[in-house]
């Protein structure tokens, strides 16, 4: 792996509601791709700072690859009001816009929880993005409330070709096994499911075997058919 420094590059994305608060973590001169990370769902406390999207960031960022986070509208200094995963979409959208034209660099897309049900859509349907991770992905439906109902339509992985890692813990209970198992089932190869055993939601205590389950399967992923992610 390449060793990428540690320079942080503060930043407003213009969204289309308005900027997005960014941080950029810079990758290495001759970088192969660059990364997006999204994080949870903004109305149960889920930010860029996230535990769970800095290391899925740290994993990226050590191949040399610069990685972008961004809190989504209405979050953080980020301008907006939450749209119940639909204008987030667009969020995302900006970000690889962003992205692509800084650095002109295949992309690559990680999500966290929320920040994976909304954010594969947008990358799963561009043509820039070469992989895409799923990181907690919450297939389990949650008791709508009268903020913030969280229930995912995940039917557009069906015609997902790229290279999909998923990977979440064993005892998540946003992710029962059964019901991830059969939605990466449905999906097209390549695809890997990466349960870590021991692990809730929010992989406690267990952030260390998420950094490395994303880092060897991006390792396979680069030297996995090369021509398919560049």
């Amino acid at each position: 792996m390449i060793s990428s420094g540690a320079t942080i590059r503060s930043l407003f994305l213009d969204g289309p509601v308005g900027r997005l608060e960014a941080l950029l973590n810079a990758g290495a001169e001759d970088a192969t791709h660059a990364a997006l990370v999204c994080h949870p769902h903004p109305m149960f406390g889920g930010t860029l700072h996230n535990k769970v999207v800095f290391h899925t960031m740290k994993a990226l960022n050590s191949f040399g690859f610069p990685v972008l986070r961004f809190n989504f509208r209405g979050t953080g200094l980020s301008q907006g009001e939450h749209d119940r995963g639909e204008g987030e979409v667009d969020d995302v959208s900006s970000a690889l816009n962003w992205l692509d034209a800084e650095f002109h660099l295949p992309l690559m897309f990680a999500g966290f929880s929320f920040g994976a049900a909304v954010g594969l859509r947008a990358a799963c349907a561009d043509a820039r993005v070469k992989a895409a991770i799923g990181v907690g992905t919450p297939v389990a439906p949650v008791a709508a409330d009268t903020e913030a109902p969280r229930t995912y339509n995940f039917d557009f992985l069906r015609d997902c070709g790229k290279p999909k890692l998923f990977v979440s813990g064993a005892r998540d209970q946003f992710g029962p096994r059964g019901r991830l198992e059969a939605l990466v089932a449905s999906t097209p190869e390549p695809k890997q499911l990466v349960l870590i055993e021991g692990a809730d939601h929010f992989f406690e205590g267990r952030l260390r075997e998420l950094r490395e389950a994303i880092e060897v399967w991006v390792r396979q992923a680069v030297s996995y058919q090369p021509s398919a992610l560049s």
